[in-house]
């Protein structure tokens, strides 16, 4: 282990663990609870609403244990009020999705818990289930890095990517080694879990979620011809990309 986490561990900080209940955050539990303190982990999910899987909370709850949970959400807006109010969806390069729903929402937890709990001293470890094999662009990032923007007002704060190195086929034989099951999506033919669909899932996610939660789907096409810009990176409406079509309004006036 990282000599900068055992230095913090012993200096009694509070290492936070950012749940999606994704197959991530829970190998990232796991891992975690064999080397933090119970007393200094914290559990942390950020409730997207409507647009995340069903049984979520449920999920983090029967696989954590004991720790505190918190769940959080931004009480200001949805994600569907967000893309209709600007008009556009979210993109690689303007993630408000991530920024508004998840991050400030659990940053804002974070320093919550601090000011209500002195006896962490303001110190901690923000840990996150980033893996380099998701991608070539999380690969680029830093696994462990002093969080300049939050060390401020009397905290010391870190982010940490505690299963950076992982593979995918780790990250499930910690799970089952564990004693454990990965959320029900996986099962069903997701091969990762974050909002149902997801701007960065890939074409056969995007075909399984619209089979999996129709109505949800529905929603979004309608939303999509609506303010007339595409869900999806390629540019194809969600419709040409999942191969899942829906009755257009004007057809259905002529019946």
């Amino acid at each position: 282990m990282d000599a900068r986490i055992t230095s913090l561990i012993e200096r009694g900080a509070l290492f936070v663990v950012n749940h999606s209940a994704g197959k991530d955050s829970q190998a990232m539990t796991i891992a975690l609870r064999k080397i933090i303190p119970a007393a200094q982990l914290l559990v942390i999910h950020a409730d997207l609403g409507e647009i995340e899987w069903d049984g979520n909370v449920d999920h983090i709850r029967a696989t954590i244990g004991d720790l505190p949970l918190i769940v959080c959400r931004n009480e200001n807006k949805t994600f569907l009020d967000m893309v209709e109010k600007r008009r556009m969806w979210p993109s690689a390069g303007q993630r408000q999705c991530t920024s508004d729903l998840k991050r400030d929402p659990i940053n804002r937890e974070i320093r919550r818990y601090l000011k209500a709990n002195p006896q962490f001293n303001g110190l901690v470890v923000n840990c996150m289930g980033i893996r380099a094999a998701e991608s070539a662009a999380r690969s680029k990032q830093t696994p462990f890095r002093v969080n300049q923007g939050q060390s401020i007002a009397g905290r010391e704060w870190y982010d940490w990517l505690p299963i950076f190195d992982l593979s995918t086929d780790e990250v499930f034989a910690q799970i089952a080694a564990a004693g454990q099951k990965p959320h029900p999506a996986y099962a069903a033919g997701m091969s990762r879990l974050s909002c149902v669909f997801c701007i960065m899932a890939s074409k056969s996610d995007l075909r399984t979620a619209a089979r999996l939660k129709p109505a949800l789907y529905r929603r979004y096409v309608e939303t999509e011809r609506r303010i007339g810009h595409t869900f999806s990176m390629s540019r194809q409406p969600l419709e040409e990309v999942t191969g899942v079509y829906l009755p257009n309004p004007a057809q259905l006036s002529l019946f």
